[in-house]
């Protein structure tokens, strides 16, 4: 199984944004969209060996966690407006602390990264990070931010995990998904 988790920190926490202006009213929820589409689809299937966390950190709820999962979601399409309209479907649905399946395959939860970092043991995408194609092994769970950087605070809850990079530029995270996506595909198929 592998998971991608994405830090949106203007991501708005409720469902009142418009599908028509996701960066502006989705706080950059545009960006995280796109990493949704480069975790889980393939050209004409769907990675079920996938799960794709998103923590929201915009106003005006707090942070919450929409988790996608791989295996059991349905009613998405590849393009921005359809993870969008699933978000905005999930994100108003009362939740707690527990994951809470709020459409087909996609969960809502309050809490965000300090909760998400005691579940998973995250390898973070960083431009200064070890390059991927040099790593013997690579770990099965990836963090990313949005647009911006991490913030001191996450810096403080990351600081012990490792760092990858895909290459010498400093790409849009969706591009890194894609790129970091590619390589664990042709390790798992033996084009090493």
């Amino acid at each position: 199984m592998t998971s991608f988790a994405i830090i949106g920190h203007h991501a708005r926490t409720d469902g009142g944004f418009s599908i028509n202006d996701l960066p502006g009213s989705g706080g950059r929820m545009d960006v995280l969209c796109r990493c949704v589409n480069a975790s889980l689809f393939l050209s004409h299937d769907m990675r079920r060996d996938t799960d794709c966390y998103l923590v929201l950190c915009g106003e005006p709820a707090g942070p919450r966690t929409v988790k996608f999962s791989g295996a059991l979601v349905r009613s998405l399409s590849p393009d921005e407006r359809s993870a969008a309209a699933l978000i905005k479907k999930v994100i108003d649905t009362p939740c707690g602390s527990e994951f809470r399946e709020a459409a087909q395959g996609v969960f809502i939860r309050k809490g965000g990264l300090d909760r998400l970092i005691t579940e998973h043991t995250f390898a973070v995408l960083d431009e200064n990070g070890i390059d991927i194609r040099k790593a013997e092994t690579l770990p099965e769970a990836y963090l990313l931010s949005d647009h911006l950087n991490f913030t001191e605070g996450e810096e403080i809850l990351i600081r012990d995990c490792p760092r990858y990079s895909v290459g010498p530029k400093c790409l849009h995270a969706d591009h890194a998904i894609t790129v970091l996506r590619n390589e664990l595909d042709r390790r798992s198929c033996g084009w090493t």
